[in-house]
């Protein structure tokens, strides 16, 4: 197939709570009217949320794969997803988000292997850096968190409004220091990447690996071949809940049968009750509508949110959640309820 009609894939990769999604929603926000999108998004968790994070539309489709990260265990899931997706749904360029804690070394494998190479082509591969995250020493020397920006093609430096000065020269020193050289590095202004900046990106010039970090093989993972997880939400009353350890991290992830609505200030306060150091994502139904919740170094925004398959959050911290904070969050689902039920039993009265 000739290059120019090869499809351009784009890889934007980053550690846990770095701003991929954010970035994604302002790249698609400027998308050119003329093209059609897919968006494949990979998680660490197994419950699967930032699929819920998107809103529907027709000329972007979104893909979760949730359960691991897209290295030896997900190839073959991804594959069997990407060939899906480009023979049904024929879109003119593809992002692909890896988890926060994924090395994106066999995914750039994939997708120049056999299968691919006469397919797809692999654009500059894009990371994002919080600049407060090189305070967290944790994280600074997370094999995971380096290997994503050594790789990196070019540097979008996220959450510049929420980073000190400090925090950013640290960052441009840190960013400076890495080799190769950064094609480009851009400070996104609240979440905003320049969409022109992926349009005019060039292929890669990242060599492929052929080897992964030890760690990433505890991240083995059994989802469906066709990407879709939980397709039916759990009984009225009964949460389903999921864990999962790898990489020093824990993923506890939580789902609810979407006629159970939550108290929206007391879930706001439960979720503010997890630890700092936790990374939150939600939607739910809530009393005052469905809503996504997201939680990054402890500051948490509530959006309006068009999932209406079930509620759902996944939580991932360093340090396995306290049994109490779950049993809070179900709480809140169990108030909202019963307000809800006698509310009705009011209405139905003679």
């Amino acid at each position: 197939m000739a290059a120019a009609s090869r499809v351009p894939v784009h890889i934007v990769t980053g550690f846990l709570g770095s701003g991929k999604t954010t970035l994604i929603h302002s790249l698609i926000e400027q998308k050119p009217v003329d093209e059609k999108w897919a968006i494949l998004v990979n998680e660490f968790g197994q419950i699967g949320i930032d699929q819920a994070m998107f809103d529907r539309r027709d000329d972007v489709v979104v893909k979760g794969l949730p359960g691991g990260c897209l290295c030896c265990q997900l190839a073959f899931v991804l594959q069997a997803a990407l060939v899906n997706l480009l023979a049904r749904s024929k879109p003119d360029r593809v992002i692909i988000e890896p988890s926060g804690l994924g090395h994106p070394a066999g995914l750039l494998d994939l997708l120049r292997g056999e299968a691919f190479q006469d397919v797809v082509a692999v654009q500059d591969i894009i990371a994002t850096l919080d600049p407060r995250r090189l305070d967290d020493t944790r994280v600074r020397e997370h094999e995971t968190f380096q290997d994503q920006l050594q790789m990196a093609d070019a540097i979008a430096i996220t959450m510049g409004d929420q980073a000190s000065e400090a925090q950013h020269r640290q960052a441009q020193q840190f960013v400076g220091a890495l080799w190769p050289t950064p094609k480009w590095v851009h400070i996104v202004d609240h979440g905003k990447l320049p969409v022109a900046l992926l349009l005019e990106s060039g292929q890669t010039s990242q060599p492929a690996h052929t080897s992964m970090p030890d760690a990433h093989h505890a991240l083995a993972a059994a989802p469906s071949l066709d990407g879709a997880f939980f397709d039916f939400p759990p009984p009225p009353g009964t949460p389903q809940q999921q864990t999962a350890n790898a990489l020093g991290y824990t993923s506890t992830g939580l789902r609810w049968h979407p006629t159970e609505r939550f108290d929206l200030d007391l879930l706001a306060h439960c979720v503010g009750e997890l630890p700092t150091s936790a990374r939150v994502k939600g939607v739910f139904h809530t009393t005052d509508g469905w809503k996504r919740l997201n939680r990054a170094d402890g500051a948490l925004s509530v959006a309006s949110s068009a999932w209406r398959q079930d509620s759902r959050i996944e939580v991932i911290t360093p340090d396995p959640i306290p049994s109490d904070a779950i049993d809070t969050i179900e709480h809140a689902a169990l108030i909202a309820t019963l307000h809800a039920q006698l509310a009705r039993s009011r209405v139905e009265a003679p």
